[in-house]
């Protein structure tokens, strides 16, 4: 079978990794939603653990054709040949479901912001276990303050809680990357402090913010209109400091700020 470099695939075929992937999920009876599954190795897994329904979303045909036949037998299982960008999410994710995939490393950051981003929230889906390239999962489980913090670990807090990670071998897959990945297991969470009328101030401003890293924050409050005395105040911001020194509550409340003044 030819794999394709542009949708990035690279097959997980250690055991022990798929199985530990769903170790945790309790997908007995439940719905279950697999984003690029390609040869099904971990379809299979899957189907083991008896879920009340499984629906695959794979971009390429041949796959499709595959799996259509490798799991003919199964009335629970369901292959979609369609774009994980561009399909209407609304429409295919069943209630309390669970979403998993091994996600193709040049597109993860968009398909994890398409699930940030679900309207209404909080969502259909109860959890989200997604694998990511070592470099991109890192960024998202970072911390305030670290080398690795930036807009994708603030926007992905904001709407999810972390419950574990850990670390895959790039020799786990086939063909071989050249870096290792990094399993993530997401709750979906409702924060009080989130008070947006849309996820995508907060994304605006944090890219903003982090698109001038290495400078002082005063310039990028200026460019926004943002440099407020009582917001400075009351939020204790430091214009003297670098966007990776601002917690989450104050770019939420930074967003909020401007979502007022721009409404």
């Amino acid at each position: 079978m030819k794999f394709k470099k542009s949708l990035g695939q690279n097959l997980l075929i250690d055991k022990n990794i798929l199985k530990k992937i769903i170790s945790n999920t309790s997908i007995n009876n439940k719905n279950v939603l697999e984003i690029g599954p390609g040869t099904g190795n971990l379809t299979e897994e899957i189907l083991k653990l008896k879920p009340k329904k499984i629906i695959c979303i794979e971009k390429d045909t041949n796959f499709v054709n595959n799996l259509k036949k490798k799991f003919i037998l199964n009335r629970n299982f369901t292959i979609l040949n369609e774009d994980i960008l561009k399909i209407d999410l609304k429409n295919i994710v069943l209630k309390n479901s669970i979403i998993i995939g091994n996600l193709p490393y040049n597109i993860s950051s968009q398909i994890l912001i398409r699930f940030i981003r679900f309207n209404p929230w909080p969502p259909k889906f109860t959890k989200l276990v997604f694998m990511f390239q070592k470099e991109v999962g890192e960024k998202i489980i970072a911390n305030m303050g670290s080398s690795n913090y930036s807009r994708i670990s603030i926007i992905t807090n904001s709407r999810f809680r972390i419950l574990r990670y850990f670390y895959v071998s790039k020799n786990s897959f086939f063909p071989k990357p050249k870096v290792d990945s990094m399993v993530i297991e997401f709750k979906p969470i409702v924060r009080k402090s989130l008070n947006l009328k849309s996820i995508k101030t907060l994304e605006f401003i944090t890219n903003t913010f982090f698109s001038n890293r290495r400078k002082m924050i005063n310039k990028t409050f200026k460019k926004l209109k943002i440099n407020d005395e009582n917001l400075l105040k009351d939020q204790k911001i430091n214009l003297s400091l670098r966007p990776e020194k601002l917690t989450l509550e104050q770019y939420i409340k930074i967003s909020e700020f401007y979502e007022k003044i721009n409404d």
